[in-house]
Parts: C-alpha cells; structure tokens; sequence
C-alpha cells in the first residue's frame, strides 16, 4: 500500500491482509456468482441441487432452468423429500437486496447439506443474460451492460447466446 492509499479516509480503517485472505476465503467458500452457476450447469452431472426459494408466484414468474422449487420457510420440512441426503445445494433467491437466500443457506446447513449462495439470485441471473424458464417455456431478456462485459464483446441482446455468456473477472 502506498504513502496515499494509507492516508485516505476510506482506509483509515482497513483489515490487515492475513485477514482480509481469512474473510475473502471464507466469502468464497459461502458464495457463488450467476456465471460460475451458468457454467457448472452445462457440465453432467452439475454436482450441485440448484434449489429457488422464492414464492409461488415469484417462481411462476421465471425461475433458472433445471432448479427445484422449495421457499425458504418449507425447507426445514420438506427438504428431505426434494434434496437428496448430503447433496450440495445452491440456494438463490430473488436478488442482491433480498437476504432469503441466506436464510435458505443457513437452513440447508443445518440439516447438514454443503452449501452456497448464488449471490444477485434471480435478478442478475436475468441482468446477465442467461435464460430463463417460465411455465410458457425458455425465455431471455438482452444482457444489461452494466452487470456483464460480454456486451463490449458483441454477444449482448442476442437471445441465442443467452446462457453462453459467463462474467469477464
């Protein structure tokens, strides 16, 4: 770090890196992204349960191809009939601003599942690009070019490289 970066309020108070390495391991060990969920899906076997658990009416609106429905709040009682014992799961909900996902999580691990959170849910699974299942059938919407890069590249808007996108980073 620098003479200016020290100096700057913004770090005036700041982990030092032993820890930052602790705290963003362990955010990597508990979350997931949209692309890195995208591309483990087109692998066979996934090796994960992708699992909404969002309401009714908000999976009916669209949902993530090849996920189970189980809201957060049946998880407890109903898990064992739709998630295999001890399988992995990703849990997502609707978005960044929405914390049931973490309390999806936080439920699967309880009941002993390894687990992970696709964090931007549902909304940036859109944003991105990738398609999207309603009761109607596969849909996508044009990558928003604020959340994927793959618009500078020409593969934004077009439908059908929906869900061959994955995150520049």
């Amino acid at each position: 770090m620098t003479d200016t970066a020290t100096s700057s309020a913004l770090f005036a108070h700041v982990a030092d890196p032993v820890d930052a390495v602790r705290h963003f391991a362990a955010r990597l060990a508990y979350e997931t992204d949209v692309s890195d969920v995208a591309a483990a899906l087109r692998d066979e076997p996934a090796g994960f349960v992708l699992v909404d658990t969002r309401s009714e009416a908000s999976w009916r609106q669209g949902r993530v191809p090849g996920a189970v429905h189980l809201p957060t709040r049946a998880i407890a009682e109903r898990a064992a009939a739709v998630v295999p014992a001890g399988a992995a799961v990703v849990v997502y909900c609707w978005g960044p601003g929405c914390n049931g996902a973490q309390r999806a999580a936080l439920e699967f691990a309880r009941l002993g599942h390894p687990v992970k959170e696709m964090i931007g849910g549902f909304e940036y699974w859109v944003r991105e690009g990738f398609a999207y299942e309603t009761d109607e059938g596969l849909r996508a919407r044009p990558v928003d070019p604020l959340t994927n890069v793959a618009v500078e590249h020409g593969l934004g808007g077009d439908p059908a490289q929906a869900g061959a996108i994955t995150c520049a980073c």
